[in-house]
């Protein structure tokens, strides 16, 4: 087999021809990031290469230097030895995968990515290649996540059950909050959505860059105690459920959209009374769907269920290898 081009450090993944790393997770000289949640995202870099879109997110995030420079890849470029390319992830707004080659030899890092259609981000582009690092975070045969239409119907049901009490659905701030907003729109939903002011600035750059999120409103302290927000869908990260803000609404439905809502553990002990199945990850069929397309000789599986996918790739006559990198889970907030 021949020699890989990427190799995996204490820092993350590292292509040596090209003197660059893959989503680190501590601040090295030059930093490939594939999108912009926190885990993979991180501030303090001599230089970021990334997405016009995931530049912009981290400079929302963390400041205008947040590195020491910066570079927009849009076409491919040479870099040391290797020639690199980004192609869409369909995972958030900028996400991408990192496709690199050299000498016939082609390897693609997915990061997180999702096959399933999101209107704020282009599709997940499968790249036939030699190596392909995929995501685990749901590869068990039980995670077969529901259309996530249909889960947004519930919410909707509820609100039209319980009409005297304010839907409170937890969502990530990048990503999953505009994707239930727009999930909202596609269904119908036309009333205004609240937001938690943690959601503000990156609902507005979704909306600067012409997706519609619709009518958005801040979910004040004003208009709790004006009881405004009555029947009303508020939307807010998963941090708010810990804090003095949730209690300013009476009685509220508390929902939770993510893939993990498919154990029922996870919701009773975040006390979620809605639990929504919304991922912007592969569940199994996908990403066991996703590895036959590329169909790559080589297969490295990081940050999630490892050991069942190792098992797949085994009987599926493909040599795979497990990373166990650490610093790596849901978006933290």
């Amino acid at each position: 087999m021949a020699k890989s081009l990427i190799s995996k450090t204490e820092f993350g993944i590292y292509c040596a021809a090209g003197d660059f790393y893959i989503d680190p997770h501590r601040p090295v000289p030059r930093a490939v990031i594939t999108h912009g949640h926190a885990d993979h995202a991180r501030a303090g870099h001599g230089a970021v290469l990334a997405t016009g879109e995931t530049l912009d997110i981290m400079r929302i995030r963390y400041g205008e230097t947040f590195a020491g420079a910066t570079q927009k890849l849009t076409d491919p470029i040479r870099l040391g030895g290797v020639d690199l390319r980004l192609v869409p992830a369909g995972h958030v707004l900028g996400s991408a995968q990192v496709v690199i080659e050299k000498g016939g030899r082609r390897e693609v890092v997915s990061g997180d990515y999702s096959r399933v259609a999101n209107p704020a981000c282009a599709p997940f582009e499968p790249v036939p290649c030699d190596l392909f690092v995929t995501e685990a975070t749901f590869a068990l045969p039980v995670f077969r996540h529901p259309d996530p239409l249909n889960e947004i119907n519930r919410l909707l049901a509820s609100v039209r059950r319980f009409p005297e009490r304010a839907h409170i659905v937890g969502a990530y701030a990048l990503g999953k909050a505009q994707r239930v907003i727009m999930l909202l729109r596609q269904a119908g939903y036309s009333e205004p959505v609240y937001i938690h002011g943690a959601l503000q600035a990156l609902c507005d750059y979704h909306l600067s860059q012409g997706i519609a999120l619709g009518d958005l409103r801040p979910a004040t302290i004003e208009t709790a105690q004006a009881r405004a927000l009555h029947g009303a869908i508020i939307i807010a990260p998963p941090s708010a459920f810990g804090s003095a803000w949730v209690q300013r609404f009476a009685d509220p439905v508390i929902a939770f959209a993510s893939g993990w809502m498919q154990i029922r553990a996870h919701a009773r002990r975040r006390g979620v009374e809605l639990p929504l199945v919304i991922s912007d990850h592969v569940d199994w069929p996908d990403v066991t769907r996703t590895i036959r397309q590329v169909d790559p000789q080589e297969l490295w599986i990081t940050h999630g269920r490892e050991e069942a996918l190792m098992r797949w790739a085994v009987l599926e006559g493909r040599h795979a290898r497990p990373l166990h990198l650490l610093g790596y889970d849901e978006e933290p907030e």
